[in-house]
């Protein structure tokens, strides 16, 4: 929603929003898949929104991407062969090939709109994508993945939208046994499963759909991340084997530079309030 001043996005039920103060409204358009808008804002520089909803800013996007990104990388013992499924605007991607060990990322968004936006207005979060190990799909990352040969990828990251629209699949449990097909036998899938405090029961769904399709050693992380809703996001790593830690001593030693990840994050990551872990140990 806009008036002359503010982008404000209103939570579902309306019961709370989120606002940022504009300069400009730089682009809007309707692709084949959704509603694209662009702003300059006063306080977090370019702003991404699709369908109405905030879904990457200049000043706060490295929460999410170094997050959803070296949380998984550090926890696989040897992670070679990564693909990112969603994940339009290339700021996973770049993380993910921060990774001197991977040998091939492949991001699959089914909307390429997304990723020529990102590189007018977001061209920090792009900067990676001429790297020889990297490939950009704009395909459907459900069918890549029902269609994939079986062990050919270690970590899939879904890097999607609300579970409404385009990303809906994403959260089926037909879409985690195909994941689970693709996998290496060490492989996991990490996605995005939004506020805890706000989202409370899809997690739980999501976790159980995972566990059901056999990828049942699970492990939920958390992060801030301000212009998401309540502010305070999660993702959920579901593993084919039990999760052994980190590697702490390859974070500690990192050659790549971040501005919020580093070993101490990600343990303090893991860490889980009271109501969550209630609410999961009554699944």
């Amino acid at each position: 929603m806009l008036d002359s001043e503010w982008f404000t996005e209103q939570l579902p039920g309306a019961e709370s929003a989120f606002s940022l103060k504009i300069k400009a409204k730089l682009h809007a358009e309707q692709s084949e898949f959704q509603h694209l808008e662009i702003y300059e804002t006063e306080g977090f520089g370019n702003l991404m929104v699709i369908d109405g909803c905030t879904m990457v800013s200049t000043r706060d996007n490295f929460f999410y991407h170094e997050m959803m990104s070296h949380t998984p990388l550090f926890t696989h013992p040897d992670p070679k062969r990564v693909w990112i499924i969603g994940g339009g605007d290339c700021g996973t991607l770049r993380e993910v090939l921060k990774h001197p060990g991977v040998e091939k990322a492949v991001q699959i968004d089914i909307d390429e709109r997304v990723t020529r936006l990102a590189e007018i207005y977001f061209p920090e979060l792009c900067e990676s994508n001429n790297d020889p190990r990297a490939e950009l799909k704009f395909i459907d990352g459900i069918k890549w993945v029902k269609d994939a040969v079986p062990n050919s990828v270690d970590i899939i990251i879904v890097d999607s939208t609300d579970p409404v629209g385009p990303a809906e699949g994403l959260f089926s449990a037909a879409f985690y046994r195909d994941c689970f097909k693709a996998l290496s036998p060490n492989g996991f899938v990490v996605q995005q499963s939004e506020s805890a405090l706000l989202h409370l029961k899809l997690i739980g769904e999501m976790r159980d759909a995972m566990s059901n399709a056999g990828l049942s050693h699970l492990q939920t992380f958390f992060f801030p991340q301000c212009i998401y809703p309540s502010g305070w996001w999660s993702g959920t790593i579901a593993s084919k084997v039990a999760l052994a830690g980190f590697r702490e001593q390859d974070c500690a030693n990192k050659a790549f530079d971040t501005e919020f990840y580093n070993v101490d994050m990600h343990k303090a990551a893991l860490a889980q309030p009271e109501f969550f872990k209630k609410a999961m140990a009554k699944k």
